[in-house]
Protein backbone atom coordinates (compact mmCIF):
# COMPACT_ATOMS: atom_id res chain seq x y z
CA UNK A 1 0.00 0.00 0.00
CA UNK A 2 1.09 3.76 -0.76
CA UNK A 3 -0.06 6.85 0.33
CA UNK A 4 -3.13 7.61 -1.65
CA UNK A 5 -4.67 4.62 -2.15
CA UNK A 6 -8.00 4.20 -0.54
CA UNK A 7 -8.58 0.95 1.97
CA UNK A 8 -11.21 -0.57 3.80
CA UNK A 9 -11.12 -2.04 7.13
CA UNK A 10 -14.06 -4.59 7.68
CA UNK A 11 -15.08 -5.11 11.06
CA UNK A 12 -12.45 -2.61 12.01
CA UNK A 13 -13.44 -2.95 15.99
CA UNK A 14 -11.28 0.21 17.44
CA UNK A 15 -9.94 1.41 14.56
CA UNK A 16 -6.60 0.70 15.10
CA UNK A 17 -5.50 -0.95 11.70
CA UNK A 18 -7.05 1.75 9.73
CA UNK A 19 -5.66 4.37 11.74
CA UNK A 20 -2.06 2.67 10.81
CA UNK A 21 -3.34 2.84 7.11
CA UNK A 22 -3.93 6.36 7.61
CA UNK A 23 -0.70 7.49 9.81
CA UNK A 24 0.94 5.90 6.27
CA UNK A 25 -1.02 8.47 4.39
CA UNK A 26 -3.28 6.27 2.80
CA UNK A 27 -6.71 7.28 2.40
CA UNK A 28 -8.56 4.84 5.17
CA UNK A 29 -12.30 3.92 6.05
CA UNK A 30 -13.12 1.70 8.75
CA UNK A 31 -16.53 -0.41 9.19
CA UNK A 32 -18.39 -2.39 11.67
CA UNK A 33 -21.35 -3.12 13.57
CA UNK A 34 -20.92 -2.39 16.49
CA UNK A 35 -21.66 1.81 17.34
CA UNK A 36 -19.56 1.50 20.69
CA UNK A 37 -16.71 0.35 18.43
CA UNK A 38 -17.24 3.22 16.36
CA UNK A 39 -17.09 6.05 19.20
CA UNK A 40 -13.63 4.64 20.04
CA UNK A 41 -12.73 4.73 16.10
CA UNK A 42 -13.83 8.36 16.03
CA UNK A 43 -12.23 9.29 19.55
CA UNK A 44 -9.23 7.83 18.25
CA UNK A 45 -9.18 9.36 15.09
CA UNK A 46 -9.84 13.05 16.61
CA UNK A 47 -6.85 12.58 19.55
CA UNK A 48 -4.60 12.05 16.57
CA UNK A 49 -5.90 14.47 14.23
CA UNK A 50 -6.04 12.31 11.11
CA UNK A 51 -8.34 13.67 8.28
CA UNK A 52 -7.68 10.99 6.03
CA UNK A 53 -9.07 8.41 7.51
CA UNK A 54 -13.73 8.09 8.14
CA UNK A 55 -15.35 5.30 10.65
CA UNK A 56 -19.15 4.46 10.32
CA UNK A 57 -21.29 1.70 11.30
CA UNK A 58 -22.14 -0.60 8.55
CA UNK A 59 -22.60 -4.54 8.25
CA UNK A 60 -20.05 -6.35 6.56
CA UNK A 61 -22.56 -8.81 4.91
CA UNK A 62 -23.58 -5.83 2.77
CA UNK A 63 -20.81 -3.07 2.45
CA UNK A 64 -22.02 0.43 1.85
CA UNK A 65 -20.06 1.19 -1.01
CA UNK A 66 -19.81 1.16 -4.49
CA UNK A 67 -18.06 -1.66 -6.77
CA UNK A 68 -14.50 -1.47 -7.40
CA UNK A 69 -14.06 1.82 -5.46
CA UNK A 70 -11.16 0.68 -2.76
CA UNK A 71 -7.52 -0.11 -3.88
CA UNK A 72 -7.16 -2.55 -1.37
CA UNK A 73 -9.81 -4.16 1.38
CA UNK A 74 -8.41 -5.99 5.01
CA UNK A 75 -10.10 -7.94 7.61
CA UNK A 76 -8.78 -9.34 11.27
CA UNK A 77 -9.88 -11.89 12.98
CA UNK A 78 -13.52 -11.37 12.53
CA UNK A 79 -14.03 -14.45 10.07
CA UNK A 80 -13.36 -16.81 13.13
CA UNK A 81 -16.61 -15.00 14.62
CA UNK A 82 -19.11 -15.05 11.55
CA UNK A 83 -21.45 -18.21 10.44
CA UNK A 84 -19.81 -20.16 7.39
CA UNK A 85 -22.29 -18.74 4.71
CA UNK A 86 -21.54 -15.07 6.57
CA UNK A 87 -17.54 -15.57 5.91
CA UNK A 88 -17.84 -16.11 2.46
CA UNK A 89 -20.89 -13.47 2.13
CA UNK A 90 -17.95 -11.01 3.63
CA UNK A 91 -15.24 -11.94 1.09
CA UNK A 92 -18.07 -11.84 -1.91
CA UNK A 93 -18.89 -8.00 -0.74
CA UNK A 94 -14.88 -7.25 0.15
CA UNK A 95 -14.67 -8.27 -4.06
CA UNK A 96 -17.01 -6.26 -4.79
CA UNK A 97 -15.91 -2.81 -3.44
CA UNK A 98 -11.74 -3.50 -4.45
CA UNK A 99 -10.85 -3.08 -8.10
CA UNK A 100 -9.82 -5.41 -10.08
CA UNK A 101 -6.18 -6.27 -9.41
CA UNK A 102 -6.27 -4.76 -6.20
CA UNK A 103 -5.86 -6.74 -3.01
CA UNK A 104 -7.47 -8.51 0.03
CA UNK A 105 -5.34 -8.65 3.67
CA UNK A 106 -6.82 -11.34 5.74
CA UNK A 107 -5.46 -11.82 9.27
CA UNK A 108 -6.82 -14.61 11.26
CA UNK A 109 -6.08 -18.00 13.38
CA UNK A 110 -4.00 -20.87 11.46
CA UNK A 111 -5.37 -23.63 11.04
CA UNK A 112 -4.56 -25.71 11.65
CA UNK A 113 -3.51 -23.93 15.00
CA UNK A 114 0.05 -25.09 16.15
CA UNK A 115 0.76 -27.18 19.20
CA UNK A 116 1.67 -24.48 21.76
CA UNK A 117 0.32 -23.14 24.73
CA UNK A 118 -0.70 -20.28 23.53
CA UNK A 119 -3.32 -22.27 21.29
CA UNK A 120 -4.85 -23.19 24.45
CA UNK A 121 -5.01 -20.10 25.61
CA UNK A 122 -6.96 -18.88 22.58
CA UNK A 123 -8.89 -21.80 22.67
CA UNK A 124 -10.30 -21.17 26.38
CA UNK A 125 -10.61 -17.54 25.45
CA UNK A 126 -12.73 -18.63 22.55
CA UNK A 127 -14.91 -20.53 24.68
CA UNK A 128 -15.38 -18.13 26.77
CA UNK A 129 -16.89 -15.87 24.63
CA UNK A 130 -19.61 -17.58 24.51
CA UNK A 131 -22.38 -20.45 22.56
CA UNK A 132 -22.05 -18.78 19.19
CA UNK A 133 -18.81 -17.59 19.30
CA UNK A 134 -17.40 -20.86 20.31
CA UNK A 135 -19.45 -22.55 17.74
CA UNK A 136 -18.55 -20.63 15.10
CA UNK A 137 -14.41 -20.68 15.94
CA UNK A 138 -14.97 -24.52 15.64
CA UNK A 139 -16.59 -24.04 12.30
CA UNK A 140 -13.85 -21.85 10.99
CA UNK A 141 -11.63 -24.33 11.85
CA UNK A 142 -12.66 -27.47 10.69
CA UNK A 143 -13.91 -25.26 7.12
CA UNK A 144 -10.00 -25.29 7.08
CA UNK A 145 -9.46 -21.60 7.65
CA UNK A 146 -8.22 -19.05 5.30
CA UNK A 147 -6.90 -20.95 3.06
CA UNK A 148 -10.06 -22.58 2.27
CA UNK A 149 -11.98 -19.46 1.98
CA UNK A 150 -9.62 -18.25 -0.30
CA UNK A 151 -9.87 -21.20 -2.53
CA UNK A 152 -13.51 -21.34 -2.43
CA UNK A 153 -13.96 -18.16 -2.92
CA UNK A 154 -11.50 -17.70 -6.49
CA UNK A 155 -8.86 -15.16 -4.49
CA UNK A 156 -4.84 -16.37 -5.29
CA UNK A 157 -2.52 -16.26 -2.87
CA UNK A 158 -0.07 -13.30 -3.22
CA UNK A 159 1.74 -13.05 0.07
CA UNK A 160 2.16 -15.51 3.06
CA UNK A 161 3.37 -14.50 6.81
CA UNK A 162 3.06 -15.50 10.16
CA UNK A 163 2.71 -13.88 13.46
CA UNK A 164 3.41 -15.16 17.22
CA UNK A 165 5.08 -17.91 16.04
CA UNK A 166 2.96 -19.48 13.79
CA UNK A 167 -0.18 -18.64 15.60
CA UNK A 168 -1.60 -16.32 12.98
CA UNK A 169 -1.25 -16.37 9.42
CA UNK A 170 -1.43 -13.07 7.57
CA UNK A 171 -2.50 -13.31 3.76
CA UNK A 172 -2.46 -10.88 0.47
CA UNK A 173 -4.72 -12.11 -2.22
CA UNK A 174 -5.13 -10.84 -5.35
CA UNK A 175 -8.62 -9.92 -6.58
CA UNK A 176 -8.94 -11.29 -9.57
Amino acid sequence: MKAGDRVLDVCCGTGDQAIHYAKRGIIAAGIDLGPGMIKLAEQSKRKQGLGNVSFQIADALNLPFENNFFDYASISFALHEAERTARDRIISEMKRVVKKEGALIFIDFQVPLPSQPYAYLIKAIEFIAGRNHFRNFKDYIEQGGLDELLRKNQLPEEKRDYLKNGLMVIIKARNV
